[in-house]
């Protein structure tokens, strides 16, 4: 029972790893024993917030966009060549856009659900063998995709092609769970709430203090919240879940 939690030696890759949610579950994952790796579009910052996260364990950075197929598989041939195998694969990286429903642009629908959706679905594809090597019966290999709330309720702002998004990324999340079940894979979805990320830095400056309030449990999350959520996901624990779209989120969406 003592290690039912643990995930060290566990080998991650982690999308969008270099700030916000992604950077709270790779610190979580780095301080408990896992060789991470991450993966952003912007070079110079995800080597930093590796370097940083070396001082507490194992984290290397690779640059990569996901904005389109060639940019997943070009991502999932890394990994394959320098691990082969793998154990989680945290399907982070994400884009938003916000604007009046009068001039809500095609653009912002192509950028969106390129990275939020289709990345999710070519990058998990090409990996796919390595988390076949990774995984058992007893402990299956793991795909995490970060969703919303906003994808479970309609959203405060003029998000559409983000929420839309985020509620396929639930749904992909069953459909994938339930081809990938026979091959020791699980596929689970968290839906944070309001999180201190860039993402939400723009909302959170201008109405934190109010979200907070509505919050049943008061706060904003905090990283050890997502990296809570992100460490059970990976262990044993959680080791006959799959298909689940779990919110963390104070309580607003039970209570909305």
């Amino acid at each position: 029972m003592k290690n039912l939690f643990s995930i060290e030696g566990k080998t991650a890759l982690i999308t969008g790893g270099s700030s916000g949610i992604g950077a709270m579950i790779a610190k979580g994952y780095v301080e408990n024993g896992a060789k991470v790796y991450i993966a952003s579009r912007k070079k110079d910052v995800c080597e930093q917030v590796a370097a940083e996260l070396s001082k507490h364990g194992h984290c290397a950075a690779i640059a990569a966009d996901l904005s389109s197929e060639s940019g997943c598989q070009a991502l999932g041939d890394e990994i394959l060549e320098r691990e082969g195998r793998l154990d989680v694969l945290v399907n982070n990286a994400g884009a938003n856009w916000g604007e009046d429903i009068s001039t809500f642009p095609d653009a912002a629908w192509d950028r969106v659900l390129n990275l939020n959706v289709k990345a999710i679905f070519h990058l998990t594809r090409h990996l796919i063998p390595a988390l076949v090597k990774a995984g058992s019966a007893e402990d299956p290999a793991r795909v995490i995709n970060i969703g919303s709330i906003d994808g479970l309720k309609a959203p405060s702002l003029e998000t559409y092609s983000y929420s839309a998004s985020k509620a396929a990324v639930h749904h992909m999340t069953r459909v994938l769970a339930k081809k990938l079940a026979p091959q020791h894979i699980t596929v689970n979805a968290v839906a944070p709430g309001p999180f201190q990320s860039k993402m939400m830095r723009a909302t959170l400056d201008q109405f934190g203090d109010a979200i907070a309030k509505t919050n049943p449990l008061g706060r904003i999350g905090q990283d050890e919240d997502m990296a809570g959520i992100a460490i059970f996901l990976a262990s044993r624990a959680s080791a006959y879940m799959t298909g689940t779209v779990i919110p963390v989120d104070g309580g607003i969406t039970a209570t909305t």
